[in-house]
């Protein structure tokens, strides 16, 4: 039965050296053991520390990111929207220009048929007057052929003459 209930030497013993192994581990162990502690502590909190702020350093460069590419797609957009807006307005300017030019040669075309139109009537005019005059001629030609016609002729012009 001494092995399930010690003897009272026995705990006395126990006692002692348990005292003397607390002394010494509070002596010689405990604070290094403790400063071990709280330096392990320490560090945990300044990585738990910089690992929250390298979270937030991250999450504001996803923002400033975010932002970035938002800008990005704004002036893209808006670099899209005056370059078609150009487009336009080269194509209206393009557009007009090609209907001025467009007008400029239907105008000198009808000032170019105008002036052969005016030529030609003009010619018209001259062959009538030369075939009118040639007629004439031909007319007076016959009719004057006898010499009291001709005198005739000459009487009534030289009254027409005199009357004006």
């Amino acid at each position: 039965m001494g092995f399930v209930t010690p003897d009272y030497g026995t705990i006395f013993w126990m006692v002692i050296i348990f005292g003397i192994v607390f002394y010494i581990l509070k002596k010689f162990a405990w604070k290094p053991i403790l400063n071990a502690l709280k330096d392990r502590e320490q560090s945990i909190e300044e990585a738990l520390s910089s690992a929250d702020k390298a979270r937030k350093e991250v999450e504001g460069l996803k923002a400033n990111n975010e932002k970035i590419v938002a800008e990005a797609r704004k002036e893209k957009d808006m670099i899209l929207k005056d370059a078609k807006e150009l487009k336009d307005k080269m194509l209206a300017e393009a557009k007009e220009q090609a209907s001025k030019e467009g007008q400029k040669i239907v105008e000198a075309a009808r000032q170019q048929i105008e002036a052969e139109k005016k030529a030609a009537i003009n010619e018209m005019k001259l062959q009538l007057t030369e075939l009118s005059v040639l007629v004439a001629e031909k007319i007076i030609q016959k009719e004057l052929k006898e010499k009291n016609v001709q005198e005739d002729i000459v009487n009534d012009l030289l009254k027409d003459l005199k009357i004006q």
